[in-house]
């Protein structure tokens, strides 16, 4: 990744911590949201995949979650 790629997912990673301080700060579910997108979106486009499953995995399922698997030590839920 270029030094403008990495710069660019920084910038994405500050912006979703901020827009996401501001949901919980203003009681906005939907920018609290958005916001840990972003932050989950510029954690794989930095290169930490695993980092963005974790997240995932808190918030709910999603895609990196769903193409990685489970993080290392956990165990799946049984039914």
């Amino acid at each position: 990744m270029s030094i403008w790629g990495k710069a660019k997912a920084k910038v994405e990673q500050m912006y979703g911590r901020a827009e996401e301080l501001y949901g919980e700060s203003h009681g906005d579910a939907a920018a609290e949201i958005r916001g840990e997108a972003h932050v989950i979106d510029a954690e794989v486009e930095e290169g930490h995949p695993r980092a963005a499953a974790i997240e995932e995995q808190r918030l709910g399922t999603g895609p990196a979650a769903e193409q990685l698997g489970p993080p290392e030590g956990d165990v799946p839920e049984s039914r």
